[in-house]
C-alpha cells in the first residue's frame, strides 16, 4: 500500500429485507464516528429488489437521522441511525414521521443498553427497522385517503341495519372518540372491516387519515404501533393475536372493534395508559440490563414488572360510559340557525347533506374541546395552580354525562398533550378507582 493512500474502509454488512409491493424507503443505516476514518457505516438495511438503487447516482434524498452515544468496541462513540427516502416521497412520509421516530427512539434505548453490555446492537435495531419498512410499504398501498367519500362508509346507508346494528355503530364511534381517534377494527370480512375503518376515519383530520390503514384482503397486516385506525383480518381459525407490548406502546389508548360479533372494547384513559406505558418501558429496559445473554430476551418478549405492578394482558375493557353527543348525532338531530336538522340517516344521501351534517358535528366537538382548555387555563392561571374544580367544569360546560366528558377530554388531549394527567392529578388511579372519584364530585 502506498504511504499516501488512506486505510482501507471496513466492509459494510448489509441486510436485504423482502417487502411486499413498492417500498418508499431506500435504506436504513447504522453509522458511527471513527477517530481515524471519520463517519463510517456499520450496517445497511435495504429492501430486496431486482434492481437496487444506487444512492451515489445523485438522486435527491431525505435522510432522517437519530444521533446517540453508545459503547462500541470498548469506547464511547457517537452513533447515528438513519432512514433514507427519495425526495419524491416527502409528502407521503411526513404524516408518518412521528410514528417512525418514536418507534426508533425506543429501540435505540434498548440498543444502548445492549452496547453497554458488549453485545451487538444490530440484532436489536433489526427487530424494529424491518417492521418499519413493512409498515411504510403497507401504507403505500393501503393507507386511508385524505378525502373519504361518505358513500363508502356506513353513514351512507339508508337502512343502518343492513350494515351493522345501530347501537353497535353508536358505541364504536363514541369509544373511538373517547380514545383520541385510535381504533383497531378486526374481522373476517375485509369489505366489512374496511367500511367501518372508513367510517371511523370520517371523525379524524386529513393528516390523521394518512396515518390510518385499510386491511388487506389477501392476508392480514400485523398490528402497528402509532397508527390512528387500522383494519386487521382474523386468521382461518377466526382469531387474531394482538401483541401486548405494541398495543401498550401506542401514543394514545385504543378502541378494539370486532365486526364479526359487534363488540366494542377500549383501553383505560390517557393518564392511566401513559402511566402503564412508562412503567412497562422502565421494566423492559431494566430486564434488558439484567439479561445474562442476548438470547435471554427476544424483541417481542412480554416483560413482567415487579410485584407492585403486573400488566393485565387483557388491557381492553367494556365501554362503561354512555354519551349524548354521538347519540344526538345519530338519533336525534340538532337545532341550528337553518332550523331543525334530522338525524343523519334521514338526510338524503348523495346530496352532500350528510357530509355537511358530519362537518358541523365535528366543528361542535372541536369548539367544546377548545372551551374546555380555556376553562382549565383560566381556573389554573395557565397551569400555575392545580386544577381542583372538576365538578364545576362538568356543570358549567354541560359535561355531566361521563361519556361526553371523556370525548371532549380526549379531543382536548390531542390539542394539549398531558391534559388528563394535569386534571386528574399526579397520583395514579385505576379505572375503577377513577370512576369512584368522579362519582364523588
Amino acid at each position: 500500500m502506498l504511504s499516501g493512500c488512506p486505510p482501507q474502509s471496513p466492509a459494510v454488512a448489509k441486510t436485504e429485507v423482502p417487502v411486499e409491493g413498492e417500498s418508499p424507503l431506500l435504506a436504513a443505516t447504522f453509522a458511527y464516528w471513527d477517530n481515524i476514518l471519520g463517519p463510517r457505516v456499520r450496517h445497511i438495511w435495504a429492501p430486496k429488489s431486482e434492481q437496487p438503487l444506487l444512492l451515489s447516482d445523485g438522486e435527491g434524498v431525505i435522510i432522517v437521522s437519530l444521533i446517540f452515544d453508545g459503547e462500541l468496541k470498548g469506547d464511547k462513540n457517537t452513533c447515528a441511525l438513519s432512514m433514507i427516502l427519495p425526495q419524491a416521497e416527502l409528502s407521503f412520509y411526513l404524516p408518518l414521521h412521528t410514528v417512525c421516530v418514536e418507534r426508533l427512539k425506543h429501540i435505540i434505548r434498548k440498543g444502548r443498553i445492549w452496547m453497554q453490555k458488549g453485545y451487538s446492537i444490530i440484532s436489536v435495531l433489526t427487530s424494529e427497522i424491518i417492521p418499519i419498512m413493512e409498515l411504510l410499504s403497507s401504507m403505500k398501498t393501503h393507507s386511508v385517503p385524505e378525502d373519504i367519500d361518505i358513500k363508502d362508509t356506513v353513514l351512507n346507508d339508508d337502512d343502518i341495519g343492513d350494515s351493522c346494528h345501530e347501537d353497535f355503530l353508536h358505541k364504536a364511534i363514541s369509544s373511538h372518540l373517547q380514545t383520541c381517534g385510535c381504533s383497531m377494527v378486526v374481522g373476517s370480512n375485509p369489505d366489512k372491516v374496511n367500511k367501518i375503518v372508513r367510517t371511523l376515519c370520517l371523525f379524524l383530520t386529513p393528516a390523521e387519515r394518512k396515518c390510518s390503514r385499510l386491511c388487506r384482503a389477501e392476508s392480514s397486516f400485523r398490528y402497528d404501533t402509532g397508527l390512528f385506525v387500522q383494519g386487521l383480518l382474523k386468521d382461518s381459525t377466526g382469531s387474531f393475536v394482538l401483541p401486548f407490548r405494541q398495543v401498550l406502546y401506542s401514543p394514545y389508548p385504543t378502541t378494539h372493534i370486532d365486526v364479526d360479533v359487534n363488540t366494542v372494547k377500549q383501553m383505560p384513559p390517557c393518564h392511566e395508559h401513559t402511566y402503564n406505558q412508562r412503567r412497562y418501558m422502565r421494566s423492559e429496559l431494566t430486564a434488558l440490563w439484567k439479561a445474562a445473554s442476548e438470547e435471554d430476551i427476544g424483541p417481542d418478549t412480554n416483560i413482567h414488572t415487579d410485584e407492585t405492578f403486573t400488566p393485565n394482558l387483557n388491557v381492553f375493557q367494556d365501554v362503561m360510559h354512555k354519551d349524548t353527543l354521538v347519540k344526538s348525532f345519530l338519533d336525534e338531530g340538532v337545532w341550528s340557525a337553518g332550523g331543525w336538522q334530522a338525524m343523519v340517516f334521514l338526510l338524503k344521501p348523495g346530496l352532500a347533506l350528510r357530509s355537511t351534517f358530519l362537518a358541523q358535528f365535528l366543528l361542535l366537538l372541536h369548539r367544546r374541546a377548545l372551551t374546555l382548555l380555556k376553562y382549565i387555563e383560566d381556573e389554573t392561571q395557565k397551569g400555575k395552580k392545580p386544577f381542583r374544580s372538576l365538578r364545576s367544569l362538568k356543570t358549567d360546560l354541560d359535561l355531566t354525562v361521563e361519556g361526553d366528558l371523556n370525548i371532549v377530554m380526549a379531543l382536548a388531549e390531542k390539542l394539549k398533550a398531558g391534559l388528563h394527567s394535569f386534571v386528574f392529578g399526579k397520583p395514579f388511579y385505576t379505572s375503577v378507582q377513577e370512576r369512584d372519584v368522579l362519582m364523588s364530585f
